[in-house]
């Protein structure tokens, strides 16, 4: 199965389930983002990959806006080279609007992360080599003052479907990439990968989350994640 084939299979199974209050809008990029995201397989998809980096879920000013996992409109289209058309989700939460590529925001966890990727390997074509950059789950769950709900808030009755059918495409998508390490960006991502992934050959583990709402993020990022990835083993 390749990658087009688990997203579409990711959005056959998500499509149907409804998620209650607080939680008032759901945006889903990987069907109003399509484009721009199969441009980002197209270009970097290609198998084995030596690391697979995980996310959470999407960001209101990040991949809610590019389709693209830690897509931060400045480094998407001007580091990956990806600029394409962005539709809307079919509800909007009017404090969180999608302008797409036009949006003016910038993400800091997204800026933090490609950022890195930028400074450390200079182009995408040497860090693509070697990394991937996926999101466990592709739904922005967003409450009506326009907070954003991380899927670990949700109830157990709306999380756990939303969770198996994400654990089955992380697996899916690790299981394509055959990479020797999968590291989940943040508690969460790494917590579901060791659940997604258990009987594969990988080694699992986790860095910490580029967030401005975690207080070591913002002691150096770069740095800590670097030493995180060291203790795991990869080499930069």
């Amino acid at each position: 199965m390749n990658l087009k084939a688990i997203t579409d299979e990711l959005l056959d199974e998500l499509r149907p389930l409804r998620f209650g209050p607080p939680v008032t809008h759901v945006y889903n990029p990987l069907e109003y983002a399509r484009e721009p995201y199969d441009e980002y397989l197209r270009r970097h998809g290609a198998r084995p990959k030596e690391v697979v980096l995980v996310g959470m879920n999407p960001g209101p000013w990040g991949m809610a806006q590019t389709g693209v996992p830690f897509g931060e409109v400045n480094l998407v289209r001007n580091w990956l080279g990806i600029e394409a058309p962005v539709g809307t989700p079919s509800v909007i939460n009017p404090k969180r609007p999608v302008l797409g590529f036009a949006c003016p925001r910038s993400e800091v966890s997204g800026k933090r992360l490609w950022g890195w990727a930028r400074a450390r390997f200079g182009t995408p074509e040497r860090f693509f080599s070697r990394f991937f950059v996926a999101n466990y789950c592709p739904l922005l769950f967003l409450e009506a003052d326009g907070r954003n709900r991380t899927p670990d808030g949700l109830s157990l009755s709306q999380r756990n479907p939303m969770l198996a059918a994400c654990d089955r495409a992380l697996r899916r998508t690790v299981q394509w990439f055959r990479p020797r390490y999968v590291v989940g960006v943040g508690q969460f991502a790494e917590e579901r990968a060791h659940a997604a992934l258990s009987g594969l050959r990988t080694i699992i583990g986790g860095i910490t989350h580029p967030s401005p709402a975690n207080p070591k993020a913002n002691r150096g990022w770069e740095a800590l994640a670097e030493a995180e990835l060291f203790a795991l083993g990869i080499r930069i």
